[in-house]
C-alpha cells in the first residue's frame, strides 16, 4: 500500500495504463533490452518527475552533477565490464559487490556497503509451452541519488515498474527506496503465476501416478527440483524484507513505504508457505508412486510365477510320459538286435516275456509319477 492506495497486482501504483498509453509529460516506454547486452534505459528524476533521458552513462553523470536533489535510475542488461567499472568509479561501488554483479550466479542477499545497498534477487517466470520454471538474476545498487539495476535474464519486467512509478510522482519522489520496494513487489508478484503453474503440474502428476504412467517418476523428480530451486529464490527474501523493515526506522523511511514493505512481505509469506506445501505434497506423491509401482511389480511377479508354475507342471507331465515311453523303447531296442547268441532269443515265451516286462516297467513308472503328482 503506497499513498493510501493498495498496489495493483504486478507492483503497479495508482491507475494501470493501457498497453499503448503514454503518461502525460513522459517519454514513450523504453525499448526491450538489447540482445547483446548493455544499457537499456537511463533517466534522471527530480521530485518524482522525469527531468532527462540520457543516452549514455557519461550524460547521466553530467545531469546528476548539474541538478541538486536529482535521482538517476540506470537500467542495464548483461552489461560489459567497462560499463560496470564506470558505474563503480562514479558511484564508488564496493569491489565485492561489483564482482558479484559481473559474475552473477549469486544467492539472493542484501548487503550494505557504507551508504550503498547491494541487493541480489532471483526472479522466476513460468514457461507454459515447456511447462518449466525459468529463473533469472537481478542485481541492484541503491545509493544516495541513484539506482542501478543489472539484469541477467528476461525477468522481471523493469520497464513496467518504471512506467507505473512514473505515473505516481508522489511515490517516485520518495527516492531510491521507492524504486527498491517497487522492484521487490514486482519480483514477488511475478511468483504468483509460477505458483499457479506448479500447482497445475502437480495436479497433472497426480493423474499420471494413479493412471499408471511409467514416466511419472521422472516428472516428479524434475518438478521437485524446480520447487527446491523456487524455495531457494523466494525464502531468502523473507529475511531480506525483515532486515529492511528493521532498518526502516533508523534510516528514516517513509511510513507509507513501510506499510508497502509489510504488504510485500505478506504476499511473499503466502508464496513461501504454498511452495513449502508443494514440496511436502511432491514427497507424498513420490511415496505413493513408489508404492503403486511396487504393487504393480508384485502383480507382475505373481503372474510370472503362476506362468512358470504352469510351465513346470506341463514339463513334469511331458517328462513323465517321456520316461514311461522310454522303457519299452529301450527293451524293444535291446531285443531288436540281430545277434546270434542272446539270452531268451530261442525261448518259446521270450516274446511274451518282453511284452510283459515293458508293461511292468511302464506301469511302475506311471504309479511312481502319479504318486508324486507329476501326472
Amino acid at each position: 500500500m503506497v499513498g493510501g492506495r493498495r498496489l495493483r497486482p504486478g507492483g503497479g501504483f495508482g491507475r494501470r495504463l493501457d498497453e499503448h498509453e503514454t503518461p502525460v509529460g513522459m517519454p514513450p516506454p523504453p525499448a526491450p533490452a538489447p540482445a547483446a547486452g548493455g544499457m537499456v534505459e537511463s533517466a534522471v528524476y527530480i521530485q518524482g518527475h522525469r527531468f532527462a533521458s540520457p543516452s549514455g552513462l557519461a550524460e547521466t553523470y553530467r545531469c546528476l552533477q548539474e541538478r541538486d536533489g536529482a535521482m538517476a535510475w540506470i537500467g542495464l542488461y548483461r552489461p560489459d565490464i567497462d560499463q560496470i567499472t564506470s558505474l563503480a568509479r562514479e558511484f564508488r561501488l564496493h569491489d565485492l559487490a561489483v564482482e558479484d554483479a559481473i559474475n552473477a550466479h549469486q544467492r539472493p542477499k542484501l548487503e550494505r556497503y557504507g551508504e550503498t545497498l547491494f541487493v541480489v534477487l532471483r526472479a522466476a517466470r513460468y514457461d507454459d509451452l515447456r511447462e518449466e520454471v525459468e529463473f533469472s538474476e537481478l542485481h541492484l545498487f541503491i545509493g544516495p541519488g541513484f539506482v542501478v539495476t543489472v539484469r541477467h535474464g528476461e525477468a522481471p519486467d523493469l520497464a513496467a515498474v518504471r512506467r507505473r512509478l512514473e505515473t505516481d510522482a508522489q511515490m517516485l519522489a520518495q527516492g531510491p527506496e521507492a524504486v527498491l520496494y517497487a522492484i521487490l513487489d514486482q519480483v514477488v508478484d511475478g511468483y504468483a503465476p509460477v505458483v499457479a503453474g506448479l500447482e497445475n503440474d502437480i495436479d497433472e502428476i497426480e493423474t499420471q501416478v494413479f493412471g499408471g504412467d511409467p514416466n511419472a517418476s521422472r516428472r516428479i523428480y524434475g518438478l521437485s527440483r524446480e520447487v527446491i530451486e523456487f524455495q531457494r529464490a523466494a525464502r531468502p527474501l523473507l529475511t531480506m524484507l525483515d532486515a529492511l523493515a528493521a532498518g526502516a526506522g533508523s534510516y528514516g523511511t517513509d511510513e507509507e513505504l513501510r506499510r508497502y514493505l509489510r504488504d510485500v512481505t505478506d504476499h511473499l509469506t503466502q508464496v513461501v508457505e504454498r511452495v513449502d506445501g508443494f514440496r511436502h505434497l511432491l514427497q507424498n506423491i513420490l511415496t505413493v508412486n513408489a508404492t503403486l509401482v511396487s504393487q504393480q511389480q508384485n502383480e507382475e511377479m505373481r503372474s510370472l510365477t503362476a506362468a512358470s508354475y504352469a510351465q513346470n507342471e506341463e514339463l513334469k507331465k511331458v517328462s513323465s510320459w517321456a520316461a514311461i515311453l522310454f522303457a519299452p523303447t529301450l527293451i524293444g531296442t535291446v531285443y531288436g538286435m540281430n545277434f546270434v547268441h542272446m539270452p531268451e532269443l530261442n525261448w518259446r515265451f521270450g516274446y511274451l516275456f518282453a511284452l510283459l516286462l515293458m508293461l511292468l516297467v511302464c506301469g511302475t513308472l506311471y504309479l511312481v509319477f502319479k504318486r508324486r503328482g507329476w501326472l
